[in-house]
């Protein structure tokens, strides 16, 4: 019965739908009680629980045991959480699969060419590739459904110095990719965040650039 429990308050507040949805699954229906006295810390600080939309939600008790809003809690302890209708299954933390960043997300200033899309002749069907700016950047929308961001990146001509920060500037991950690399791949926590940002620097020599893959770059 707690497991039901668990499931049912889980998915209603991930998904931010009314009850109405899961009129055709295997709910049972159970007598609880919203417990406005249940306060809660991390790490030692106290943390409003919010949804998704950022309105105070509030733990649940039942016969005995309480239960908290999975998003709310998620995003209190800055692990991704997301939810898999085709399964019915709430998901926690890192992903086994990873999910293309271009599979999320339209890219204004990528390129499809098929001329411009190749790295040592393979095709990466869709790519940011730089040569002229020297210093740029672009945005990355993991929407708090992740944990992790592996961004490959190939140096052209020189080296490149990448960098990648969260919407207030905070440093998740700076690392310097030399053509020697090949196509590196970057790690960072994204956990939590909505969306990042990728910082780009190299010298402008008219031959040297970045070659990001957006079709093998990915979140898990």
């Amino acid at each position: 019965m707690k497991k039901s429990v668990v499931a049912i308050v889980g998915a209603s507040l991930l998904l931010g739908a009314s009850m109405g949805v899961y009129a055709g699954s295997n709910l049972q229906e159970i007598k609880a009680y919203l417990n406005d006295d249940i306060k809660v810390k991390v790490n030692g600080a106290a943390t409003q629980l919010l949804d998704e939309q950022g309105n105070v939600v509030t733990p649940i008790t039942y016969e005995g045991s309480t239960y908290l809003p999975a998003r709310a809690i998620a995003n209190s302890l800055n692990v991704a959480v997301d939810y898999d209708a085709a399964s019915n299954t709430v998901l926690f933390g890192e992903k086994v699969e990873g999910t293309p960043v271009n599979s999320v997300q339209t890219f204004y200033q990528s390129i499809k060419d098929p001329n411009m899309t190749k790295y040592k002749n393979k095709d990466y069907i869709e790519v940011i590739k730089d040569t002229k700016n020297a210093g740029y950047n672009f945005s990355l929308t993991p929407n708090k459904k992740f944990q992790k961001l592996y961004l490959q990146a190939a140096a052209i001509g020189s080296d490149v110095e990448v960098k990648i920060e969260d919407s207030n500037g905070r440093l998740l991950k700076q690392e310097t990719v030399t053509v020697d690399n090949g196509l590196k791949t970057i790690e960072a926590n994204v956990a939590g965040l909505s969306e990042v940002t990728v910082f780009y620097k190299y010298e402008q020599n008219g031959s040297s650039g970045i070659f990001i893959p957006l079709s093998t770059s990915y979140y898990k």
